[in-house]
């Protein structure tokens, strides 16, 4: 032990170990230097702009600068097919020579998807459901319907459609939607033969309400009558009335046969 501590102490170690220090030093410096050489760290070529271009622009472009190319395509509505609409590394970044560049293309034809159900659905709800199948909204026409902004048909290309239908992914359908104030005649219900409650009933169902009431002979149970005339009434000339239009019935007593 006494001879190793002395050799410890010695000028000789000393020297061995500021070698050692500095050899490390020296390597670590050298590999530094050499991969910054290696890399070319801090040169190369500036990735062109290409978004917008037409593929075969952008591909000639490349190959002229030294570049590889990638392509890969997407559908985007409103873009013409065939134009780069994503390209990476971005434009203006600097990369060696022979660097793969990616291209993202716009296809040349839509998918297809189904038209969602939107009938009976709010304006509102059938735009975002629209929307999220990549369809537009064209026009908006109106129908006498007492459901107000809500939708009652849908139409591609002239003719109506039905949920489930193939449609280009993009395309514009447009909606027929209700205007709130529902129609402005209904159809005259025939009442003859049957008993006042009924008809009453029937007048409801239909939009309109009961008028007159003429009692015909004797009455003696007013709930047991039943309707012989009406007026107005329905013929071949008029079948419809106004909505809210009163009805003058005449009845007589007992049940209708």
């Amino acid at each position: 032990m006494s001879k190793l501590g002395s050799y410890i102490k010695s000028k000789d170690f000393r020297k061995t170990i500021l070698l050692a220090i500095g050899a490390v030093i020296v390597l670590t410096l050298v590999a530094f230097f050499s991969l910054d050489w290696y890399t070319r760290h801090g040169s190369g070529i500036p990735v062109p702009k290409l978004t917008g271009l037409p593929v075969d622009k952008a591909q000639a472009l490349l190959k002229e600068q030294g570049f590889g190319v990638s392509i890969d395509s997407v559908y985007v509505a409103d873009q013409s097919p065939g134009t780069v609409v994503e390209q990476d590394p971005d434009a203006g970044t600097n990369v060696k020579e022979n660097r793969v560049i990616y291209l993202k293309i716009v296809k040349n034809k839509a998918p297809i998807v189904s038209l969602p159900d939107i009938i009976d659905a709010p304006y509102i709800s059938a735009q975002a459901t629209l929307s999220n199948f990549g369809l537009k909204i064209g026009d908006t026409t109106y129908k006498a319907d007492i459901a107000r902004d809500h939708v009652l048909q849908v139409r591609y290309g002239g003719q109506a459609v039905q949920a489930g239908a193939q449609i280009p992914k993009g395309s514009t359908v447009d909606l027929v939607l209700g205007d709130g104030a529902g129609a402005s005649e209904v159809e005259i219900p025939d009442l003859v033969n049957l008993e006042l409650d009924e008809a009453k009933y029937a007048l409801k169902g239909s939009g309109l309400t009961l008028g007159l009431v003429t009692w015909q002979g004797k009455i003696t149970d007013s709930t047991s009558v039943t309707v012989v005339a009406q007026s107005p009434m329905k013929t071949d000339s008029v079948s419809k009335a106004p909505i809210g239009t009163k009805v003058n019935v005449t009845v007589v007593q007992g049940k209708k046969p």
